[in-house]
């Protein structure tokens, strides 16, 4: 498979680096890049920051706060965790499981967006359409600190429990014990990427291609507008878990009238539910309203694998007739 290099270890950089290539190297066959960051809490496109990070400990140990442009839930990066990006026309995480198991790791793919070993998660990976091509991306945890990933991530509901490292440590899991032919991350990294490059071409991008990766570093993934202004407030937020994830819909209304509507989350999708808000912003909030609005539409473009009448009755919970 084709490759790029990227030896940042910038969060910002890097998430730059993901849609500048999904959306300019267009590809007639897959490439991949592994990469790394320095610590940092990374949040998925539709989360709310302040709900999901503990971001007193965040600031006072020095860890980076970014968004990311697909779904999916928070998660914690350091240097001896590994990411990794395929982008092509359809991409698979099975690609990098594979490449596991060739070094000796039984890893396997869930149904959502999980690779586990031994009955305990390595890695998770989101993904996004554009244009003609999809991105997956994802981590692999190779020694990350348990116990700061711990504390840093304040998350709600099932997947984490916030307090406490064993029930952390019966959730996820470092890959070392796994590998005990590697003594390195290092180590690790290169043989994955002569696995997955299989004696294919080196793809590079263009000092003016750097730049504009730049650019996109500083004037978007890095400003407090795109990292927090995303995190909406609402007037009530309704909350259930669905096929694609966590969804929060936070609803504002005036006199009766939908005034705002936002979606956070850790959901998995294709297109942005800013596209679903705008066809309902303006109505009466009831349920015979919405569904005459949501008539037509393919709910699972903005809500992977989950019905319309699952998003209407997460909508309408305290609707009027």
């Amino acid at each position: 498979m084709k490759y790029l290099i990227n030896e940042s270890t910038d969060p910002y950089f890097n998430l730059a680096f993901d849609e500048y290539c999904l959306e300019n190297i267009i590809s007639d066959e897959p490439y991949f890049y592994l990469w790394r960051n320095r610590p940092a809490v990374i949040i998925g496109l539709n989360q709310n920051a302040y709900g999901e990070v503990n971001l007193d400990y965040l600031n006072s140990h020095g860890i980076t706060l970014a968004r990311r442009v697909t779904g999916g839930g928070a998660v914690y990066h350091d240097l001896q965790n590994m990411n990794y990006t395929i982008i092509g026309k359809d991409p698979s995480p099975e690609i990098f499981a594979e490449a596991l198991r060739k070094l000796g790791v039984d890893a396997r793919t869930t149904g959502r967006n999980d690779i586990f070993v031994d009955g305990k998660k390595v890695s998770g990976f989101a993904r996004r359409v554009s244009k003609n091509q999809e991105i997956i991306h994802g981590t692999m945890m190779y020694d990350v600190d348990i116990e700061t990933l711990t504390k840093v991530l304040d998350v709600s509901g099932s997947k984490l429990q916030p307090k406490g490292i064993a029930s952390v440590k019966s959730k996820v899991t470092n890959l070392k014990d796994y590998m005990p032919r590697f003594s390195s991350l290092d180590e690790v990294q290169a043989a994955l990427q002569d696995i997955l490059a299989d004696g294919d071409s080196r793809m590079e991008l263009t000092p003016e291609q750097i730049a504009e990766v730049e650019r996109m570093a500083k004037e978007k993934f890095a400003t407090w507008e795109f990292i927090y202004g995303k995190s909406h407030e609402a007037d009530f937020v309704q909350k259930e878990k669905l096929p694609c994830g966590t969804v929060e819909a936070n609803i504002s209304l005036y006199k009766g009238i939908i005034s705002g509507l936002t979606f956070s989350g850790d959901y998995l999708f294709d297109a942005p539910s800013e596209e679903l808000s705008a066809r309902l912003v303006g109505l009466r909030y009831n349920a015979s309203a919405i569904e005459e609005a949501l008539s037509g539409i393919d709910i699972s473009r903005y809500f992977r694998s989950t019905s319309k009448d699952e998003i209407i009755a997460l909508l309408t919970r305290q609707a009027g007739a």
